[in-house]
């Protein structure tokens, strides 16, 4: 029997001046343990003339992971913060009350051709802390545990795994975490894992089941316990999860809450332009015209 419950196919997705690939929510998944949206931006290759441009705006009850492959952001946040990240890296950026930021080129790059590749995150945050002071850690690449077994490249970006910690500061229990292989090779790593699991197919490919799958496509697993499978040569995964929360969480734009009240307050005080300001910033981006469902 196959421990794969769902497949879910990216789906490309407007977010302003830069497209990218929708990978949750989807219908029949809204979340994966406590990771409840996941983007992948580009690749995109950007000329002398374009730049990624994304002015500030809000979130409220998460935390968001910012993963690059290749490229680099300059964030910007209402907390005061001001970093460029670079591959490797984790910007890690938790709402919890309230936070605006913007994501821009770096000005270095602006007038220069770049590429840009990664993955945006959002994490949802246990009920007792939606309500909390906003924070922002940037963790550099060089920090982030990685290590070889048998041949496969494991990076811990996020969580706890394999009896490590990353030190990126998560609030619930959960891991994100890269498997590389040059060489098509057996993986089992259910032991590691625990509540729920998903694998997103980055470059090359997976079996499981006798079935293969290729990139752009998640996972889900029903069992993460069960999480075993065929690597291809000169693949990219990423594997991620963790403890559901009981309660069920909501989405509004940029707002996630366990009370749809708390996210049509967000929505009212963002539209009043009540929430804290970026530092030099002056454009933001509106709120769009949709109904809170």
């Amino acid at each position: 029997m196959s421990n794969i419950s769902l497949i879910i196919e990216e789906r490309a997705a407007d977010i302003g001046n830069f497209m990218v690939g929708r990978l949750l929510p989807f219908k029949q998944k809204r979340a994966v343990g406590p990771f409840v949206f996941i983007d992948h931006m580009g690749p995109a290759a950007l000329n002398d003339h374009e730049n990624l441009d994304v002015p500030p705006h809000p979130h409220i009850g998460l935390s968001t992971l910012t993963y690059l492959f290749e490229g680099s952001i300059m964030h910007k946040d209402s907390i005061g913060s001001e970093i460029e990240i670079k591959p490797g890296a984790v910007n890690w950026m938790t709402a919890g009350k309230g936070v605006v930021h913007s994501e821009r080129t770096p000005e270095y790059l602006r007038n220069s051709d770049k590429n840009l590749h990664g993955l945006q995150i959002w994490v949802a945050l246990p009920k007792e802390l939606e309500n909390s002071d906003p924070s922002f850690t940037h963790i550099d690449a060089d920090k982030i545990p990685q290590w070889n077994d048998n041949g496969l490249e494991i990076k811990l970006i996020a969580g706890k795994a394999f009896g490590k910690e990353s030190p990126v500061p998560v609030h619930s229990n959960l891991y994100f975490i890269e498997i590389k292989s040059s060489k098509a090779q057996k993986v089992n790593i259910g032991k590691d894992l625990f509540g729920e699991s998903a694998l997103y197919i980055l470059e090359g490919t997976i079996k499981s089941d006798g079935n293969t799958y290729d990139p752009k496509q998640i996972l889900v697993a029903t069992d993460s316990k069960l999480c075993e499978f065929e690597i291809g040569e000169n693949s990219t995964v990423y594997i991620f999860g963790g403890e559901p929360f009981p309660e069920e969480r909501y989405i509004n734009w940029n707002f996630v809450s366990s009370d749809k009240e708390v996210l049509r307050q967000a929505r009212q005080d963002w539209i009043d332009q009540k929430f804290p300001k970026v530092p030099g910033e002056n454009d933001f981006v509106p709120y769009p015209n949709f109904k809170l469902k």
